[in-house]
């Protein structure tokens, strides 16, 4: 009988608990939904730029599903390649042709090489029974390039968002249930300088951590690192101030610790899947536009700039005024939220 009781009362507990009800059926219906769509996308269709004599091969490129576009020198083509619109220059001189591979993604590289070689099957002449075989050379990275070299600045950014979120959502949850927040609304403080206030004591924090995960991944663990790191500082400092407003703003919904945990499902998986780890162009568009509307895209996109690219701060602006932007739209959020806090 009192096991029985124990187990009616957690029953009941859940049952009247809709919010945990809904997270628990739903959020992995959804999560495993998203992994359908990302798993069982549209294959990689790559962006070849040709020049000189490679122009020839277009028709042959364009049947194995690449898109084409055609320069009429092989710098323009090195500069396409340099912008991010192409995933690979193809010139040709006599029966070798010459690739120039953008490098950073594994999968545009492997998807390239597989339709060169079917086309130079169908259009090159062979010697002694082999087609010859590519020179290929490397914008970004190179051939041995690791794995962790390329999801590494990534993860860097995903691990930075997920903590502070966690740790800054729980944190500012303790302070509405142990009455902390509610004495300071009784206070004549405004409720932006309140906002303010946590995010500076927790920004302190995520300052620290954002420098001591950056080292490590670089220095430690060796991961690929061709720009600057200052411009590493920034981004993972620009993902943490972001993850905490969000965090905060997140934990005025939930009641309790379990509540806010539950929102990781739904609020960072998502963000992970769309952050760049899987080429968006083979996701649906409506999909690819939930993407760009997530904080870790445009972290996740900055940091794969500067560590593997080399690129500097024209090239991550636009990531840089985004995770800004959010930051901004989350503390407005956060003083709108606590409204619902303050007594009158």
């Amino acid at each position: 009988m009192r096991i029985r009781a124990i187990t009616l009362r957690i029953l009941q507990q859940f049952i009247h608990d809709k919010r945990t009800m809904a997270l628990m059926f739903l959020a992995p219906l959804i999560v495993l939904s998203l992994m359908s769509l990302v798993f069982n996308g549209d294959d990689y269709k790559p962006v070849i730029g040709v020049t000189g004599s490679a122009v020839n091969l277009s028709a042959s490129l364009e049947s194995h599903q690449a898109e084409v576009k055609e320069y009429n020198t092989a710098e323009l083509g090195k500069e396409a390649l340099q912008e991010g619109t192409l995933d690979a220059v193809i010139t040709l001189e006599g029966t070798s042709p010459e690739v120039i591979l953008e490098g950073s993604n594994p999968t545009s590289n492997r998807a390239v090489m597989m339709i060169l070689e079917k086309t130079l099957h169908d259009h090159l002449p062979a010697s002694q029974g082999t087609v010859q075989q590519p020179v290929i050379s490397y914008m970004y990275g190179s051939a041995d390039m690791k794995t962790i070299d390329r999801f590494g600045p990534i993860m860097i950014g995903v691990f930075v968002f997920f903590f502070v979120f966690l740790i800054a959502g729980v944190s500012f949850l303790r302070e509405r249930t142990t009455g902390t927040l509610e004495r300071l609304l009784s206070t004549p403080l405004k409720r932006w300088e309140i906002v303010i206030g946590y995010v500076c004591g927790f920004g302190i924090f995520t300052v620290f951590q954002a420098l001591l995960i950056s080292w490590f991944s670089i220095q430690v663990l060796g991961i690929l690192m061709t720009g600057s790191f200052v411009y590493v500082m920034l981004m993972t400092l620009l993902l943490s101030m972001t993850a905490l407003t969000l965090g905060t703003l997140l934990s005025a919904f939930a009641a309790n610790e379990l509540q806010m945990i539950q929102f990781i499902p739904l609020i960072i998986v998502p963000q992970i899947f769309l952050s760049g780890l899987f080429p968006l162009d083979t996701l649906p568009l409506w999909l690819q536009r939930v993407g760009l509307a997530t904080p870790l895209y445009y972290g996740a996109d900055a940091m794969m700039d500067i560590m593997i690219r080399g690129k500097g701060w024209s090239d991550i602006a636009l990531d840089v005024y985004m995770l800004i932007g959010f930051s901004l739209l989350f503390m407005a959020l956060n003083v709108l939220a606590l409204r619902k806090h303050r007594k009158m």
